[in-house]
């Protein structure tokens, strides 16, 4: 009994895969007052030396102010922004299972300096990783991305679901021998 219960308990895939549960400022957001940092909160705590944060502003222009701090499920990193326009937050976490789980967050800045165009080709920053592109800035505001970027690797927990359904099958299955036993042992 305590078989068949056990494998009708759906396995939890999400709980081996880290996730972004939220963000200061928020996926999507237009803000008029540049935040002095950049928070992003996941579902399990991150390892400082595995993740990757990288923040670009319009024309693909580093906008990272210095290296993240981490405190619980939280990763803070400092903001330094440029032209008004369009941002993206990347980031890159490995789960306890040892899968990286990377995403973005996107957020227009509406006040800024004066997008220039390069004089010089541009340096590259101290910022962790590569940054990715991003597109140029509009005067509408950006589509809203998902809060939890959808992530290649993770299986969307289709196998947690075929754990489940199997062991639904299997205590049917149980249910019905005793069903049958009991019946056959009455006189």
């Amino acid at each position: 009994m305590a078989l068949g219960v056990s494998l009708a308990l759906p396995a939890a895939p999400a709980s081996a895969h880290n996730s972004l549960t939220g963000s200061n400022p928020e996926n999507g957001a237009r803000v008029a007052a540049a935040p002095a940092r950049i928070e992003l909160r996941f579902l399990a705590k991150p390892d400082p030396g595995t993740t990757k944060i990288t923040v670009t502003g319009p024309d693909n222009v580093a906008a990272l102010g210095g290296e993240p701090t981490f405190s619980g499920s939280r990763v803070s990193v400092p903001f330094a922004p440029g032209a008004a326009g369009l941002y993206v937050v990347g980031y890159q976490v490995a789960s306890g299972d040892g899968h990286p789980v990377k995403g973005e967050v996107r957020f227009t800045l509406t006040t800024g300096t004066p997008a220039q165009p390069p004089s010089s080709p541009p340096t590259v920053s101290a910022a962790p990783t590569a940054a990715p592109s991003s597109p140029p800035a509009t005067t509408s505001p950006p589509a809203a991305a998902p809060a939890a970027a959808e992530r290649p690797d993770d299986d969307g927990g289709g196998a947690g679901w075929l754990w489940a359904l199997g062991g639904l099958v299997v205590l049917a299955a149980l249910a019905a021998g005793l069903l049958l036993r009991r019946r056959s042992s009455r006189p």
